[in-house]
């Protein structure tokens, strides 16, 4: 009985957060052994890959584990069942389209690493890269049915699994081409990515089998009028059989309808994101050089920055985003029910702790940064990314979970608006500053970007609220 009584969002919380937790700390044991293998020039080029995953994933995944998660968590609170249909429909849209990018990655590798990246170097790992693509569109729409059902232990244990499958991979291979007295290259760092996005696919595919062997009848009710008319329907079925097959055909219309409506804003939103943060990625080695660094000093600066310093500071974001993850079905939930009591409840309680967690690690980065940077990394420069990048933590924590709670309250268009703002506001940094004061301008702009992200998610959440 106990068991019945946990909240959902806490247990979730703490799942996804343990296991978040042990892996950023197996991800930051991978980032110093990368910088020590590979050098800071090495993590550099590593980065410049960023941009690529990103926009892949926005093309392929990320909207549609979003609007998967919404789908399944709608009809739940309305049914008490949850369905399949919704991940098997964004599935129908999310592979081919991850395929298609697979192939294009794969055969203009060398087009994209000239053009877009700037760097020729990237090329056979942007091969390597493609393969990752179509395997973690299948276990993102998979992670969005879970999220749904608020069953948030299978995407914990393929965040673990994926990450372990990772490192351990890199390991071993770099480890045999030290011994076979060779010098490994930046590329085995990419096979890991491919080879973790593989065992998580695999994990999440073993954990959706029982579940949906016995749905199988919804996934083959997939909305295809056509279907029906090919197979030609006996004369003898009944008015009734007629009529239940119309219904069921339109109600997987009306799902697809509603799958489609919540994706493509998404995905077309978080294109246009990544894009811009394609530029701004690309622009800032370029823009250290007008600076007066050469090549392998700007890319020693963007690596440190990107490999090493921001992702110290994303470490306590590992209870923001299992929240924020959460956040979004059960906002769904309840709004779909029209408890907006519990919607308050929950955006009031989030911006309290949020707010608090932030300024707590505002004060540990200002007082230790300089301090993990160099005992750490071994680069004051980290040290120095590090302590000034701590300001931005009170905003950065609260901004990824007030994102998901206006999504949950199907306001993502807003929030793409507040993004793009935000992200021209880097931009301007990036292309105004950086010449004139070095990797500074960027760090300043950073700053301002994200308190005004903050100040703007939260007056159009109390407006809403207030209309409510």
């Amino acid at each position: 009985m106990k068991a019945k009584n946990r909240h959902p969002l806490i247990v979730g919380t703490f799942v996804l957060t343990a296991t978040g937790i042990v892996t950023r700390i197996i991800g930051f044991l991978y980032r110093i052994y990368l910088s020590r293998l590979f050098g800071e020039e090495g993590m550099g080029i590593y980065q410049l890959l960023s941009p690529v995953l990103s926009l892949s994933f926005s093309l392929t995944a990320a909207g549609y584990q979003t609007a998967i998660s919404k789908l399944v968590a709608e009809q739940t609170a309305t049914s008490r069942k949850p369905s399949l249909r919704p991940l098997a429909l964004g599935l129908l849209v999310s592979l081919p389209l991850s395929l298609a990018c697979n192939g294009v990655l794969f055969f203009f590798a060398d087009q994209v690493s000239a053009s877009l990246l700037q760097e020729p170097r990237t090329a056979s790992m942007l091969r390597i890269l493609s393969f990752s693509v179509p395997l973690s569109a299948v276990h993102s729409c998979i992670n969005g049915y879970f999220y749904g059902i608020k069953k948030a232990g299978i995407p914990a244990g393929a965040q673990l699994l994926e990450q372990i499958a990772r490192v351990g991979c890199v390991y071993i291979v770099s480890s045999r081409i030290l011994a076979a007295g060779g010098t490994p290259s930046i590329s085995v760092a990419v096979l890991g990515l491919t080879v973790g996005e593989l065992a998580s696919m695999l994990f999440t595919i073993a954990a959706i089998c029982p579940g949906g062997l016995s749905s199988l009848s919804q996934i083959r009710s997939l909305p295809q009028r056509r279907f029906s008319r090919a197979q030609g329907l006996p004369q003898r079925l009944s008015h009734g059989a007629l009529s239940c097959a119309t219904r069921m055909s339109s109600g997987n219309a009306a799902l697809w309808g509603k799958l489609m409506a919540m994706a493509l804003p998404l995905t077309a939103n978080r294109i246009v994101l990544n894009l811009l943060q394609s530029v701004e990625a690309v622009s800032i080695p370029a823009r250290l050089r007008l600076y007066g660094y050469d090549t392998a000093t700007s890319l020693s600066v963007y690596g440190v920055f990107t490999g090493m310093a921001m992702p110290f500071i994303y470490f306590p974001n590992a209870l923001t985003s299992s929240v924020a993850v959460l956040l979004l079905p059960i906002i769904s939930e309840s709004y779909a029910l029209g408890n907006m009591d519990a919607v308050k409840s929950a955006t009031v309680r989030t911006v309290k702790y949020c707010g608090l967690m932030g300024f707590a690690c505002l004060g540990g980065f200002v007082l230790f940064g300089r301090w993990i940077g160099t005992s750490v990394f071994n680069s004051p420069l980290a040290g120095y990314f590090i302590t000034t990048l701590g300001f931005i933590c009170p905003f950065l924590y609260l901004d990824t979970t007030l994102s998901s709670i206006l999504q949950g309250l199907g306001l993502a268009g807003h929030t793409f608006v507040m993004n793009v703002i935000c992200l021209l506001i880097r931009l301007a940094f990036v292309f105004l500053a950086v010449p004139r004061v070095g990797v500074r301008g960027f760090l300043w702009g950073l700053l301002v970007s994200q308190l005004t992200l903050g100040i703007l998610y939260l007056t159009c959440l109390h407006r809403f609220l207030r209309k409510k």
